[in-house]
């Protein structure tokens, strides 16, 4: 899927919950915009980041340069690292008519209990991923952040899976850059079976 917005910086907010790394998804998700050739930025909200605590980051990308440093308000992308938080946090508010939503979880879309909030939504727009059972098995952490993005590169096409991977060697070392790699292209992989599947044609109107 190659994503198209009207905008030439699309912003994308983040939300999480504290020691799932989502602050660090956005400095990634910069980083590797940035290995791609873009302009980007990422900061978190200001607020608790104690352990458990809703959490959201912001992320910028685009061909010029950003100069607001203004919290994500209406974002073409969510990224939903923690979907307990559906229905405790706000997470739709916001979200441009064109968006897409990338939600980590293993369950279907209609047990999740998003009610309006999905229904508001394309549903080709609203993609998941169970980054968490994949961090699990490649980092050994329930660390769904750097998934995630692999899944975003698949989803919208914004960055490159290679832009994404670079990112994590800017980050990590060694054996755990290796294994956040190869989670990464597990999920990149994830993503692009389902939007080439027929189940998810079917679903696209035409």
């Amino acid at each position: 899927m190659a994503a198209s917005f009207e905008s030439d910086v699309v912003q994308i907010r983040l939300h999480g919950r504290g020691g799932q790394g989502t602050v660090t998804a956005a400095e990634l998700l910069a980083v590797a915009a940035f290995e791609d050739g873009l302009y980007a930025q990422a900061f978190p909200s200001f607020g608790s980041e104690r352990t458990g605590a809703p959490v959201e980051a912001y992320c910028r990308l685009g061909h010029r340069e950003i100069r607001t440093r203004e919290p994500v308000n209406r974002p073409h992308v969510l990224i939903i690292q923690d979907p307990t938080l559906l229905g405790v946090v706000k997470l739709f508010a916001g979200l441009r008519p064109e968006g897409y939503v990338l939600i980590n979880t293993a369950s279907p879309l209609d047990e999740l209990g998003m009610g309006e909030d999905v229904a508001l939504i394309a549903r080709e727009r609203v993609l998941t991923l169970p980054a968490t059972d994949i961090a699990l098995e490649y980092l050994k952490r329930p660390t769904p952040n750097s998934v995630l993005l692999g899944g975003f590169a698949a989803m919208t096409g914004l960055i490159s899976l290679s832009g994404v991977e670079a990112a994590v060697h800017h980050r990590f070392r060694g054996a755990v850059a290796e294994a956040n790699v190869a989670a990464v292209r597990v999920a990149y992989d994830h993503v692009h079976r389902h939007l080439s599947s027929e189940e998810y044609h079917r679903a696209v109107p035409t």
